[in-house]
């Protein structure tokens, strides 16, 4: 690609990412030393926990938990594995699929995770929501989304969606 094909950002997209950069590379900072201060864990391992208690006692497969935490698959096994080790989770094979792994979380992760929350959401709602009118929160949605499906492609998202509880639905089993 030459100079002359190079696709510039427009005056609208510039005014647009220039404000996106320090959210990118603040925020998850931000979030990571509020729970590892308040709550001994990092933000990747608060995603897992929390993906896990959106699902049935049956959890997810390794390959879908790696798909909701946006996650590498070699480091979300390390993850679990440290995990294991505390008891706050389990991994078995997948009854469907003896190659798979199915990983459940145990009642001691689901006490972290419920610890770890007010304070996670909390931050949360600080750094991003609380500046934001209802209208802009749906469009934050929209935008999130459609990044999202750029960087892992739309299929994962709905396979995401279609796994994970939503706010009304009763708390699993």
């Amino acid at each position: 690609m030459t100079a002359d094909d190079q696709r510039w950002l427009d005056a609208d997209e510039l005014e647009a990412w220039i404000p996106l950069i320090p959210v990118l590379l603040l925020l998850p900072g931000a979030l990571d030393a509020q729970l590892q201060r308040d709550s001994g864990l990092t933000f990747y391992e608060y995603v897992v926990l929390s993906s896990l208690t959106q699902v049935d006692a049956d959890g997810f497969r390794m390959s879908e938990l790696a798909a909701v935490t946006s996650g590498a698959l070699n480091r979300l096994s390390q993850v679990v594995t440290r995990m294991e080790q505390r008891g706050w989770v389990a991994r078995h094979p997948d009854p469907d699929d003896k190659r798979a792994t199915r990983v459940v979380l145990l009642p001691e992760g689901r006490r972290v995770v419920g610890s770890a929350a007010p304070g996670h959401l909390d931050a949360v709602r600080r750094a991003v929501f609380d500046g934001l009118s209802p209208s802009q929160v749906r469009q934050l949605r929209r935008i999130a989304l459609a990044i999202a499906a750029n960087l892992t492609g739309p299929d994962a998202l709905q396979t995401v969606r279609q796994r994970v509880r939503k706010p009304s639905d009763p708390p699993p089993g």
